[in-house]
C-alpha cells in the first residue's frame, strides 16, 4: 500500500516533509502554495492524487494563522482532487494551549481549530506531543498523538551518563510527561514548584527532590519565552545540581527567547524540528535540534499499511 502514499508539504514544514519523504523513499508531491497580491493563499496540486492516501505535513507555527489557513486550503484542494484519504500531519499543533476557558467570555480555540480541520475535509489527524492529551477528543475523526520521547531517550542515552541523571518537571502540570521519560531512562524524578504571576512570566519557588550533584534534565512539550527554563535552571544549580539540560519537543522560542537561553546557565536545550528552526536557533551556542522525521515517517508508513502506530511507543 505504500506505493499509494502522497506526501504534500506546506511552507511551514518543507524541510521536515522532505526528510520524511526520504525516509519513506518517496518523492514529495508537486504542490504550489503561493499568495496573490492581497495575500490570499492559493494552492495547486500539480500531480494526480485521485484515489491516493495523501499526507499533508504542516505545522501551525509562527505565523500561526497563515500556516493554519494554508493547511485548510491544502486539505480542501486534496479533497476536491478525489484523494482516497487525507491525513493532516501537524508536527506542532498551534492553539493547543487554548484548550479550556481560563475565565469568563473566552474561547476554546483548540476546539475551533479542530472543527476547522475536520470541516475542511481531513479524514485523520496525526500530531506530536499535544499540550493536553485530551485535545484528541476535540476531533471527530481519528487522531494519533505521537510522542517524541523515543527520540529524546535515544539522544540522552548516547550523550549523558545515566549514573547521575535526574529528570525534572518544570512545573506540576508536566509531572506525567517527566515521569514517563524518567521511567524510560531509569532515572529519579524531581519537580519545580513554580508560581506564575502573569502570562509570560514565572517565578520558581521550590525544588521537590534531591538534585545535588546530579545532571538534571528538564522535560516539557513547549518552550516559548524561555523564562521558565532559565529560572528553573538557576534554581536547580542553586540547589547543587552539577549541570542542567532541557529536552523540549516544540521550540516556539518567541521574542527574545533564543538570546535569553543563550545567555543563561542552561548547558544545552535540545528541541525537535517539529517547528522549523530559525537562523538564530541554528547559531545559538547551547541549542541543538534533533529530527523527528524517522518517527513521523514510520508512523505515516504504518498508517498507510493499516498497521499499529501505538506499538512505536510500547
Amino acid at each position: 500500500m505504500k506505493s499509494s502514499i502522497k506526501i504534500v508539504a506546506g511552507n511551514a514544514s518543507r524541510p521536515l516533509a522532505e526528510a520524511i519523504a526520504a525516509y519513506l523513499e518517496k518523492p514529495l508531491a508537486v504542490c504550489s502554495v503561493r499568495r496573490f497580491a492581497d495575500m490570499e493563499i492559493f494552492v495547486e496540486l500539480q500531480e494526480n492524487v485521485r484515489g491516493e492516501d495523501v499526507f499533508i505535513v504542516q505545522s501551525t507555527s509562527f505565523p500561526a494563522n497563515d500556516h493554519l489557513m494554508e493547511l485548510l486550503i491544502m486539505i480542501d484542494a486534496a479533497r476536491r482532487s478525489s484523494a482516497r484519504r487525507i491525513t493532516a500531519v501537524l508536527p506542532y499543533f498551534g492553539y493547543a494551549r487554548q484548550d479550556r476557558r481560563t475565565s469568563g467570555r473566552t474561547p476554546i480555540s483548540a476546539k475551533l481549530v479542530a472543527n476547522l480541520i475536520t470541516e475542511a475535509g481531513a479524514d485523520r489527524v496525526m500530531t506530536l506531543d499535544l499540550h493536553a492529551g485530551q485535545i484528541q477528543g476535540f476531533f471527530d475523526i481519528p487522531t494519533d498523538n505521537l510522542f517524541a520521547a523515543p527520540v529524546m531517550v535515544r539522544d540522552i542515552k548516547e550523550r549523558l551518563d545515566p549514573a547521575d541523571m535526574m529528570v525534572v518537571s518544570p512545573d506540576v502540570g508536566g509531572v506525567v510527561r517527566a515521569r514517563a521519560l524518567a521511567k524510560r531512562i531509569d532515572a529519579p524524578l524531581a519537580i519545580v514548584d513554580k508560581r506564575r504571576e502573569r502570562p509570560g512570566e514565572s517565578e520558581v519557588m521550590n525544588i521537590i527532590g534531591e538534585v545535588e550533584g546530579r545532571s538534571c534534565i528538564l522535560v516539557d512539550d513547549i518552550v516559548d519565552s524561555g523564562g521558565t527554563l532559565v529560572n528553573a535552571a538557576e534554581a536547580l544549580l542553586a540547589k547543587g545540581a552539577k549541570d542542567v539540560y532541557a529536552y523540549i519537543t516544540h521550540g516556539v522560542l518567541s521574542g527574545g527567547a533564543v538570546s535569553r537561553i543563550a545567555s543563561s546557565k542552561l548547558k544545552e536545550l535540545v528541541i525537535t524540528d517539529s517547528i522549523q528552526p530559525t537562523a538564530a536557533v541554528k547559531l545559538a551556542r547551547n541549542i541543538r535540534v534533533v529530527t523527528i522525521a524517522p518517527l513521523l515517517g514510520e508512523a505515516i508508513g504504518r498508517t498507510a499499511d493499516e498497521s499499529s502506530v501505538s506499538s512505536l511507543f510500547a
